[in-house]
């Protein structure tokens, strides 16, 4: 049992918090809780040898690279991760514009630079473009029954496939053609997947889809790697505060743990770790992700979660968004090109049909983005969501190699293209401590489901208040999937803890 040493663990002295995980959430609430004096007894339990939790850069191919969260979504001044960031001096001048903080993209990604389809020929870029416009304009009508008496289909991919039909009805082209653009509008629903991180549309709830919230300004990139962010938040921790390598294995709480450290003092949780390590404390924060709760939860408190909370982490949804790099000699592509989209002919949203994942994971593959040049490298980024997506974590990379090859020559037409030099990927379903990427609501669950999830324990205030407390992405009604939301959470939740212990306390930055 770790102890923070000296008298300091004396009784009246300020409670014991633990912070259990090491991402923006966790680091964004041992960050705030640092600021007060009370809080001097306060550990991050963080399973792995590192921080930042789905925030990962690596350097490879010669520069840095984004296995984990890639972008600030709405960079603007709603957005604390720009405003951290900037404060931190970690974005460019562009990205810092004011310019950039207005552009209003509705949370649309950016049309494709070059399109190409299975065939070997290139697509039509004003074929694409009309199909971009038509797709955007039916999302954006998926985000208007969130406040309607009844939702006409149960979830968004519903929706999208029936209008579809509808539209498909109206086109006057050949049949080549209404087939060709039916695989585009396929290619812009895997984008979907990637964006909600969701194996099928059809299993994202129609109803609350138009509650997440679009913040204004182009999503940017780190220069130096979106680490550089937790890296700096953690440097402002205390150094004792972090503490490595320390996977949870059970919550006890509702209970009264002694320990021989502090006699006489009663803690109502105790934090017991895989290693057989125990932390008792008077409070927790829980910043696991989604996917890990889902897996444990029969057995990662004690007693178990009400009734209520369990259901609504077992009806909200949860996927896999993985990304895969190529690194190549030369480019193959132009110099303006930012971003390949690959479209297969024999595709359409409105057939379910689903081939055996082994021969056709790469069809889930919605293209790539050409990253900036690295010193002497050509990098490409895939994203791919889904089943397709796990199945291809199964993969050697030499397999995955092959495949991806095979599929670039293929959809360029060059049976020469020379093989990509390496390959780089992320494999988050099959990480331990997330089991995922990021959560959704799914059909069956609603907002609801995630502010019960966020509601600490014990639910009946008269007893000993504020135990365990929830935070992290799918904690955050408007904002889940996302870091900003992952970071407004921790502060959340810190906050309830500040305002417990002084209710005239001046909390900083805004509480959504």
């Amino acid at each position: 049992m770790e102890s923070s040493g000296g008298d300091e663990g004396a009784a009246g002295r300020g409670p014991r918090v633990l912070v259990v995980g090491g991402g923006i959430a966790g680091l964004g609430a041992a960050q705030r809780l640092c600021r007060y004096p009370a809080f001097r007894h306060l550990r991050v339990l963080e399973a792995t040898a590192r921080a930042g939790g789905r925030i990962r850069s690596e350097r490879s191919f010669g520069g840095v690279v984004e296995v984990g969260a890639h972008w600030i979504h709405g960079p603007s001044q709603g957005n604390p991760v720009f405003q951290l960031a900037a404060k931190y001096g970690l974005l460019g001048d562009k990205e810092l514009s004011e310019e950039n903080q207005r552009i209003d993209t509705g949370g649309h990604v950016a049309l494709p630079t070059v399109s190409y389809a299975s065939s070997g020929e290139s697509v039509s870029l004003g074929l694409v473009v009309e199909m971009g416009h038509l797709y955007y304009r039916l999302i954006d009508q998926s985000r208007e029954f969130l406040h309607a008496a009844e939702a006409p289909v149960p979830s968004v991919g519903e929706f999208l496939k029936k209008e579809i039909r509808q539209h498909l009805a109206s086109w006057t082209e050949d049949e080549e053609t209404k087939k060709l653009k039916l695989a585009i509008l396929k290619n812009f629903l895997n984008i979907e997947c990637c964006v909600s991180g969701t194996h099928s549309m059809d299993l994202v709830a129609l109803a609350p889809f138009g509650e997440y919230t679009v913040l204004p300004g182009l999503d940017c990139t780190f220069p130096g790697g979106y680490q550089g962010l937790t890296n700096c938040i953690m440097a402002s921790l205390p150094q004792e505060v972090m503490v490595f390598n320390k996977p949870v294995k059970t919550i006890h709480w509702n209970g009264s743990f002694q320990e021989a450290e502090s006699p006489g003092e009663k803690f109502p949780v105790l934090v017991e770790c895989e290693d057989g390590d125990c932390f008792p404390a008077h409070h927790v924060v829980l910043t696991v992700p989604l996917g890990f709760l889902k897996e444990h939860l029969d057995t990662f408190f004690q007693p178990p979660l009400p009734a209520e909370k369990a259901e609504a982490i077992r009806k909200m949804g949860f996927g896999t968004n993985n990304k895969v790099f190529l690194e190549f000699e030369e480019p193959f592509w132009e110099p303006d090109c930012e971003h390949i989209q690959v479209v297969w002919e024999d595709t359409s949203p409105l057939e379910d049909t689903a081939p055996p994942l082994q021969d056709a994971w790469v069809k889930k593959l919605i293209g790539f983005l050409v990253l900036p040049s690295f010193e002497s490298s050509h990098v490409l980024c895939g994203f791919i969501a889904g089943l397709e997506s796990e199945f291809m974590e199964t993969l050697s990379d030499e397999e995955v190699l092959l495949s991806l090859t095979r599929m670039l020559r293929r959809v360029t037409g060059n049976p020469q293209l020379p093989a990509p030099k390496s390959v780089l990927r992320s494999r988050w379903h099959s990480a331990p401590y997330c089991r995922g990427s990021y959560s959704y609501v799914a059909v069956g669950s609603t907002g609801d489901d995630i502010d019960l999830l966020a509601q600490p324990l014990p639910a009946d205030r008269e007893k000993a208040q504020l135990q365990v407390l929830f935070a992290g992405e799918a904690t955050h009604r408007t904002f889940y999937s996302t870091t900003h939301g992952a970071l407004l959470s921790g502060w959340r939740e810190a906050d309830r803890l500040i305002a417990l212990l002084d209710p005239q306390a001046q909390l900083h930055g805004p509480r959504l």
